[in-house]
């Protein structure tokens, strides 16, 4: 029997190991085998072309994986993405995101017919409240038995979620109501429907934790886990031929980060708001700098752009710009107003000088006029309801504001809305005095190298650490190096 104190004994350096942990050894390889990839690292589909072709080509070429922002961008916009990507990158992997639009069902089935059309074989789906036709019918497209009579889906689908009852549904094989429709319509046989049952609807799910954009602003450290524990319940439920993975995505931005979230059992992590701050963004300039700037309390949550009158929230940059206190503003006054006329006279020429910097009469032209080329039930809607009228001139400003920040429109700094999380400020911390402390050296490539190779050396100090040996506090600082010394390990 060990003595008591033999156990509190601090063993030196010389009587433990520890492994090397190479970076393709992170994460789940059968994420990895599924994606065609060399290492369990994502870059999230950042809306309205953040999450660039740039970013998808640069992590494609390193054997990661990119998903193009197609979220609040017009099919015409998502298809010439598309040409893109699958000319650049053929068979590297790449995806594309499919939004959930419970204000605009019909772009949301359009963007999903265009990925059927074009053959786009993994969307990202995001801000999923519900279940959609759309998304099954995607999923379910050409599904078939493979030689062992296991069913084979074409289309994979990544869904982010924040929240068990969407995780469940995507989880689970696809509802009984839309298989049923899809037969009706011709677009499954009785015997791929038979083979929906077998599969889900998503084989892997992102938990997404405190992030920007849309979030419920979740702690990773109690949602993950407890996304894993719902799959291994559902999957002794459903016995699928393949077990569906759960990776890790909001507030990963540091090695410590990526180190945690693989402890905890992630197939494979996802980043966003540090990639909107590199190079290879579809962002300005003049964001990227603030990105640069932001601490981690930098972050508050506004008013949403497409679930405006829902009162869905987005977490958004504070510093250098005024968006979030002046979108708060606007639903306080849908919420507090049945029209824009019934707004007092004082607050409306408030709204214009200092919000609109227009006449609200100007400012529902170019809504009706964009509207009724895009959606012209929105425009048929508003004249029967003023409050839906009064949604559709407040979301002018939500909408206008993220591609004021895009373009880096100086006159309109102050209103730039910028989708962003408290990971931002970790990664500016861990960057500062290296390379990566100024925005004009970041580039996704490296920045995920960095990541994923400080990550196995906090793996590998860990494994030190729980056989009882002390490491020298030097051994901590993992820092970031030089681009070529961090590409040598991934060669």
């Amino acid at each position: 029997m060990t003595d008591i104190d033999d156990i509190r004994r601090p063993l030196t350096l010389a009587d433990v190991t520890a492994p090397a942990v190479p970076p393709e050894a992170l994460g789940d390889r059968a994420f990895l085998n599924a994606h065609g990839l060399k290492y369990a690292y994502a870059s999230g589909s950042m809306a309205n072309g953040i999450g660039s072709c740039d970013i998808a080509e640069a992590m494609g070429r390193a054997g990661m994986l990119g998903f193009f922002g197609a979220a609040g961008l017009s099919a015409g916009r998502v298809d010439q993405a598309i040409t893109r990507l699958q000319t650049s990158l053929g068979d590297l992997p790449h995806g594309f995101n499919l939004i959930h639009s419970p204000n605009e069902p019909r772009l949301e089935s359009e963007v999903a017919e265009l990925y059927l059309r074009r053959a786009v074989r993994l969307v990202e789906a995001s801000a999923y409240l519900d279940l959609t036709p759309p998304i099954v019918r995607y999923r379910l497209a050409g599904i078939h038995e493979g030689p062992d009579g296991a069913p084979v889906c074409p289309n994979r689908v990544v869904a982010k979620v924040s929240r068990v009852e969407v995780a469940t549904r995507f989880l689970s094989p696809a509802p009984e109501r839309f298989v049923a429709e899809l037969v009706r319509e011709g677009h499954l046989t009785p015997r791929q429907a038979d083979l929906a049952k077998r599969v889900p609807v998503a084989e892997d799910v992102t938990g997404e934790a405190d992030s920007g954009g849309h979030t419920d602003n979740r702690p990773a450290i109690t949602l993950i886990p407890t996304l894993i524990a719902l799959r291994d319940r559902l999957q002794g439920q459903f016995q699928y031929p393949t077990r569906p993975r759960v990776g890790a995505a909001g507030g990963v931005a540091t090695p410590e980060g990526v180190a945690a979230a693989f402890q905890m059992g992630a197939a494979y992590v996802l980043v966003g708001s540090i990639n909107q701050a590199c190079r290879e963004s579809g962002s300005s300039d003049a964001v990227r700098e603030m990105l640069a700037g932001a601490e981690q309390a930098d972050v508050a949550m506004a008013p949403a752009a497409d679930m405006f009158e829902m009162g869905v929230e987005v977490q958004v940059l504070t510093r250098g710009t005024l968006f979030a206190v002046r979108a708060r503003r606007l639903y306080e006054l849908y919420r507090a107003h049945p029209s824009l006329e019934a707004i007092p006279e004082a607050e409306r020429q408030s709204l214009e000088k200092t919000i609109f910097r227009l006449p609200i009469a100007e400012v529902w032209r170019e809504t009706e006029s964009f509207w009724a080329g895009r959606d012209p039930s929105q425009v048929e809607r508003a004249a029967r309801d003023p409050k839906h009228r009064m949604a559709l001139v407040f979301r002018w400003y939500l909408g206008l504001s993220s591609r004021w920040a895009n373009a880096g429109e100086p006159s309109r700094r102050l209103d730039y809305q910028v989708w962003c999380g408290p990971a931002m400020g970790a990664f500016n911390e861990w960057a500062r005095g290296s390379h990566l402390e100024d925005w004009r050296n970041r580039h996704v490539a490296d920045v995920a190298r960095q990541l994923l190779r400080g990550a196995c050396v906090r793996t590998r100090l860990h494994v030190l650490r729980v056989q009882g040996a002390d490491v020298p506090a030097e051994w901590e600082a993992v820092r970031p190096v030089p681009p070529e010394a961090a590409a040598g390990a991934f060669s």
